[in-house]
């Protein structure tokens, strides 16, 4: 019989964790390129984004209360479907996707971290994603605590740039008066919005924690509320932050725009940011190690071909050889591919994930009504209209 994990995470830990994924890198990037689309509005599509995610995390929540396995999405579509074969590949596709994610992360910390002090790129790929792998295997306990004090410290950089953008002074654009949004700013504000939507992509990753978690079937659907909740807050705050210091055609073209908005309103260098990026980057490594890793190991107890990977360690409760052959994947994709590409094919990749999980619950619900933590039919069939829409969006745009 294999060995199980430990169930040692709590809410907040799990929380902390889901907040952790969404609230990545990304986020010091990505507003310029929101602005660019809503102008002094973009705040409101970050509203937006979260609202669009909302259903899909509902669907994610009320799943994980029915089937808390640790190879989430690849149970929700196994018994919304009665497919095994299709369970396998949506499993595979997500230990893809966060692999390359990682690797695209990694990629980019390690830049990070040779610009701000000057050590090989090579070298702090390896040397990053060796220690992070370590940290995956002796607990995930530890991991997450790891991960919540890399969380603490993402915050703390995003909450300075809240107070610099809050405190300075204010742009010319958000001087002039403004009236409400007319349809051609509502074309902008949607653009702005389904860009938004991929920074709140990692609520899906809270799944897969289920079987270490302390009573899933309470625990799990609180912490994916709650870090949507807590992430789509923050985004609006950085992105009001923001248009209102600087303004809308600088912020557009900026490559480092939250730093922008610190030099615009404080006068005083930005580096900082570069340093607090990084460990915005271990945050998202070291989470999607983890959670491929546990997919991995889910899919052990689902195929006799990955059934290597389901086993524990008796003295870490952790998936270790799941977790090494991940963390080597996501090292040699840092060290190796071009990830840009790949990262638009891991969006596209986790899209059509999340148009399969609404659809499944939609069968599931006609099937078996109950569950521990129920959302109306109108809740999937509503994520799945929108899955699907950010979906086309997004293969639209590698096109």
């Amino acid at each position: 019989m294999a060995e199980p994990l430990k169930r040692r995470i709590g809410l907040g830990l799990l929380t902390a964790y889901g907040v952790g994924v969404m609230v990545g890198a990304g986020i010091y990037v990505l507003v310029g390129a929101v602005v660019a689309d809503a102008g002094i509005w973009a705040p409101l599509s970050f509203v937006l984004a979260g609202l669009i995610a909302a259903p899909t995390a509902l669907s994610y929540a009320e799943f994980s209360s029915r089937v808390p396995e640790a190879a989430g999405e690849a149970a929700f579509v196994g018994q919304g479907f009665g497919s095994q074969s299709l369970a396998l590949l949506v499993g595979l596709a997500v230990v893809v996707a966060g692999t390359v994610s990682a690797g695209a992360v990694l990629r980019g910390g390690a830049g990070y971290l040779t610009a701000a002090t000057g050590v090989d790129g090579t070298l702090a790929i390896i040397a990053m994603g060796l220690a992070l792998v370590a940290v995956a295997v002796i607990g995930v306990l530890e991991s997450l605590s790891l991960a919540a004090v890399f969380t603490a410290i993402e915050l703390t950089g995003l909450a300075l740039v809240i107070w610099a953008g809050g405190t300075g002074d204010v742009s010319p654009d958000w001087a002039l008066p403004q009236d409400l949004p007319g349809l051609s700013i509502w074309a902008g504000l949607g653009l702005g919005a389904v860009l938004a939507f991929f920074a709140f992509i990692g609520f899906e990753d809270i799944v897969n924690m289920a079987e270490e978690v302390s009573e899933p079937t309470r625990t799990m659907p609180k912490a994916i509320l709650l870090s949507l909740t807590i992430t789509s807050i923050i985004y609006a705050l950085v992105c009001w932050a923001a248009v209102r210091t600087v303004p809308v055609a600088d912020l557009s073209q900026s490559s480092s725009p939250l730093a922008l908005v610190w030099q615009t309103a404080r006068g005083s260098n930005p580096d900082f940011l570069s340093y607090i990026a990084v460990f915005a980057a271990l945050n998202g490594i070291l989470a999607q190690i983890v959670m491929a890793s546990r997919v991995l190991f889910g899919l052990g107890k689902r195929s006799p071909a990955l059934a290597l990977f389901h086993h524990a360690h008796p003295r870490f409760g952790t998936p270790v050889l799941a977790t090494l052959v991940l963390g080597a994947a996501v090292i040699l994709t840092a060290l190796f591919f071009s990830v840009d590409r790949l990262a638009e094919v891991t969006s596209s990749v986790l899209l059509s994930v999340f148009v399969l999980v609404n659809l499944a619950l939609i069968l599931q619900k006609r099937h078996a009504p109950g569950a521990p933590f129920q959302v109306p039919m109108a809740v999937p069939i509503v994520g799945l209209v929108l899955s699907t829409i950010a979906l086309i969006t997004a293969v639209g745009g590698m096109l």
